[in-house]
């Protein structure tokens, strides 16, 4: 692997202790994923959330599938960080 992608994996794995080969796995299995099928995205988000050790309420996941499904995801982290901290 390349210099670059290694200290990558690095800074992801001091910021959130997950490590590259656990990382590698997710994105493989998002990419095989269908993203139109609300079970398989709930498992996803689940499987996001232990991986990173992060509880995710349901109205977080009901608002992340929906994001999902609809294709309406956020592009930038402001947006993303509303989506997270909206209270409804």
């Amino acid at each position: 692997m390349f210099k670059k992608n290694d200290s990558f994996f690095d800074q992801v794995h001091k910021t959130t202790k997950v490590r590259p080969d656990e990382l590698l796995k997710l994105a493989n299995s998002v990419s095989q994923a269908n993203l139109k099928d609300e079970a398989t995205v709930r498992q996803l988000i689940g499987k996001v959330a232990a991986l990173a050790n992060r509880p995710v309420s349901k109205q977080q996941e009901d608002q992340i599938v929906e994001a999902i499904l609809n294709n309406n995801m956020p592009t930038d982290m402001a947006s993303l960080a509303k989506m997270f901290n909206n209270k409804k």
